[in-house]
């Protein structure tokens, strides 16, 4: 039984506002006394929150319906209602949040903040109490506010988990044994193909203060883009990586048409993934012609993009590991530093523009104004 889960449809309901009071003083010795009724109070909000240690949905598949408290209606006395308790719903990093009838974005938990919290739905106020009413021209006021309503909105969680490099591949082409060799994941590893059913995300050690998170799913097949296999139900967590990582297996006898394949079937999910920058693994390079077969490979994509880094390794005799390893930590320095370089240009270009726009307005202040005439 597969307890993973990415998706979810859920009910949330702010809490109902409560009720005014309308009530006057009885009191000894104080006759015809004033309004006391009190306000009712507001009912409870609808809050998301960031998990770190929530890795999927499945607490929101089984548990649908959320709906917070209402609010306590106002006492006599003047005595207040106490407020609605809101009502606190867990997500995973990398969650976003949608309406179930449009599909319209709310909001996108992008980044990974143990105190991360969106506030979506505020509850109804309290109604006032007879007490505000209260006037010289009616002093025994002897009507109150009814609370606000909730409102009830129905929701679509998805789940994309946050890792800075994706693995590619065919089914047995050994992503789940390197995901294994380079970080403390364990995934199911076994000598058929799909062992792999669920995505796994590893953690690859750079230094005491750097870590790159790799994320594995189930391997793809041709036809996966007309539902073949699992399809694309999967693809969509490696949608955010900063690159990918291929995976060829030399030992197969469709091993040069095997990055063709993967090419075509990404492409047809979305092209902005197609376009990630890439890394190619050839592995297997152990069984007997399979290096011959990795250098076949790597010609090949060269000639097409002589910028892509071809690596030959064998997972199982522990070979090109290390230069796998160097050569997936500097493209995620690269593509990081590329990041913060265009955000700094930005920002650079911004500021200039406005001392521009600010210098010219002085200028212009500045300037003597000539009027038709004066001369």
């Amino acid at each position: 039984m597969i307890s993973f889960a990415d998706e979810a449809v859920i009910e949330v309901s702010s809490g109902k506002g409560g009720n005014g009071c309308v009530s006057f003083r009885r009191e000894k010795y104080i006759p015809n006394g004033g309004p006391s009724g009190g306000d009712g109070g507001d009912g409870g909000d609808v809050i998301f929150c960031v998990k770190r240690n929530l890795r999927t949905l499945s607490n929101l598949r089984y548990h649908r319906f959320f709906k917070a408290k209402n609010g306590q209606d106002g006492m006599s006395w003047g005595k207040y209602g106490r407020d609605g308790d809101d009502i606190v719903i867990p997500v995973p990093p990398g969650s976003t949040i949608r309406d179930f009838e449009t599909g319209e974005l709310i909001h996108d938990f992008t980044v990974e903040s143990e105190d991360e919290q969106f506030r979506f739905l505020e509850g109804g106020k309290g109604g006032w109490g007879n007490i505000h009413f209260k006037s010289s021209t009616n002093q025994a006021p002897r009507y109150a506010h009814e609370g606000k309503p909730g409102e009830v909105r129905k929701l679509k969680i998805e789940l994309s988990i946050m890792a800075d490099v994706g693995l590619v591949g065919f089914p047995n082409a050994g992503k789940s044994s390197l995901l294994t060799a380079f970080t403390n994941a364990r995934p199911k590893i076994a000598p058929y193909p799909f062992t792999t059913k669920i995505p796994n995300l590893g953690v690859l050690r750079v230094d005491n203060e750097r870590d790159v998170i790799i994320a594995d799913i189930p391997g793809i097949i041709e036809g996966a883009s007309e539902g073949a296999g699992l399809g694309f139900q999967f693809l969509k967590h490696i949608s955010r990586t900063s690159c990918l990582l291929f995976m060829i297996d030399c030992s197969d006898e469709n091993y040069l048409s095997a990055y063709d394949t993967l090419c075509a079937e990404i492409s047809s999910y979305s092209q902005e993934l197609a376009a990630k920058p890439r890394i190619v693994l050839c592995n297997k390079i152990d069984v007997e012609g399979a290096a011959e077969r990795a250098r076949e490979i790597a010609s090949k994509i060269r000639k097409t993009d002589s910028s892509i880094n071809v690596i030959p390794v064998s997972i199982l005799c522990n070979q090109g590991l290390a230069d796998a390893r160097k050569a997936i930590m500097e493209l995620v320095d690269k593509l990081e530093n590329t990041q913060k370089a265009g955000a700094h240009n930005e920002n650079v270009a911004f500021e200039k523009s406005s001392s521009s726009f600010l210098a010219s307005r002085s200028v212009d202040e500045d300037a003597e104004v000539q009027y038709p005439g004066s001369e």
